[in-house]
């Protein structure tokens, strides 16, 4: 295999070499094509591995069709090749190679190629029917990596038909997956969001609103997924630990104390737990606020529209949410490994505990963006 691939790699650069000056079909073939075959193992002049001009005709329809090349493989045609000039464009002449593919049963592959690019059909939809659409496309001036594992399919010492089909069918699948994980991860849509609480244990209602809330959080989770993935390789297996929270690092400057009022210090741990609001809650409208008494997360700059607030000086640093708690909520504390205190506090513990409370954390900001819940007197303070 090794051999194989550095004469793939020497193949791909005579390829940008000369390919510009291969301005007619018959010069692509002699400097693009038939070399490529050869290191397919099909020599160009052993006339029992490769037929050119190979007659293709289709009973009842145009006479003397002839495909440029024909492969084959213990007497039998497998691969049929039509050829086309280093600049021509491939999807003009795909029904012309239809005809030929249409016409012989005992063909499993037609591929139509320019010499820099190659596309393979097989007969997945309809046997003995070629498909519109190509199961392989390679292109030499695409730079992929696994090129020559790919064409080392087509080596004439592994050229069988049923593994060409089996080949076309796994990459047809394979493109297929490719496209609705890249399109699940990039939109992130209710459905794959459920998919998601439901593999993580939510015991929570998958409602909508708790669903779109939740959208943000789990395209970060992707994100930082897929990061720590690429960090530490996908060939060595990762064990995750379970349920375990993100550490947060604490910032190193310390506290901060108001230069207006010596008595209002926001201490690390608070400058800590308001990037990991904001980590839950992303592009959302937040600032911290703090007071001699408490420290809270407010949206919209309104002092009375907090997210929570949080008593980190107490012996259980403690939060109180704005949204009343549900039994919904009490469940989602539960499992978590918190307690609540008096008041409906949520004994914390750490910051970083707040990561197990997100669900809590997006009901209290869909409180806050409710003005019907501020137009009286209520939990959240004076009205507006």
């Amino acid at each position: 295999m090794q051999e194989f691939r550095r004469r793939i790699e020497h193949h791909i650069e005579h390829v940008k070499s000369v390919g510009a000056h291969c301005s007619t079909e018959e010069t692509t073939k002699q400097a693009l094509i038939l070399p490529l075959l050869d290191i397919l193992g099909f020599s160009p002049y052993d006339p029992t591995k490769v037929k050119a001009e190979y007659g293709a005709d289709f009973p009842g329809a145009k006479n003397h069709e002839r495909v440029d090349y024909a492969l084959f493989s213990n007497d039998v045609p497998v691969l049929f090749i039509e050829a086309k000039a280093y600049s021509a464009n491939l999807t003009n002449h795909c029904p012309q190679l239809s005809r030929y593919y249409n016409a012989t049963p005992e063909v499993a592959v037609a591929a139509i190629t320019n010499g820099r690019e190659w596309r393979f059909f097989t007969d997945l939809d309809n046997r003995n029917i070629m498909d519109k659409e190509p199961f392989l496309v390679i292109d030499f001036a695409g730079g992929d990596e696994d090129v020559a594992e790919q064409l080392e399919r087509f080596h004439y010492d592994r050229l069988e038909p049923d593994a060409l089909r089996a080949l076309a069918e796994e990459n047809v699948y394979l493109h297929a997956f490719k496209g609705a994980i890249t399109s699940a991860l990039r939109d992130c849509g209710q459905d794959f969001v459920r998919y998601v609480a439901q593999q993580a244990g939510v015991q929570r209602q998958l409602n909508a609103k708790f669903l779109d809330s939740m959208q943000p959080l789990v395209k970060q989770a992707v994100a930082q997924s897929i990061s720590s993935m690429v960090a530490t390789s996908l060939s060595a297996p990762e064990v995750m630990p379970p349920a375990a929270p993100v550490e947060v690092v604490a910032d190193e400057d310390a506290d901060i104390v108001d230069p207006n009022n010596a008595k209002i210090i926001t201490t690390a741990d608070e400058q800590n737990l308001f990037k990991i609001c904001c980590d839950i809650l992303p592009e959302e409208d937040l600032q911290p606020r703090d007071t001699e008494s408490y420290f809270s997360v407010v949206h919209g700059g309104k002092s009375n529209r907090w997210l929570f607030r949080f008593w980190g000086d107490k012996k259980n640093p403690a939060v109180q949410f704005i949204v009343p708690l549900t039994d919904a909520h009490h469940t989602e504390i539960s499992r978590a490994g918190l307690l609540i205190g008096a008041s409906d506090q949520v004994l914390l513990g750490k910051p970083e505990n707040l990561y197990r409370l997100v669900g809590i954390v997006g009901d209290a900001l869909a409180y806050c963006k409710d003005d019907e819940n501020f137009r009286r007197k209520g939990r959240g303070g004076d009205a507006e």
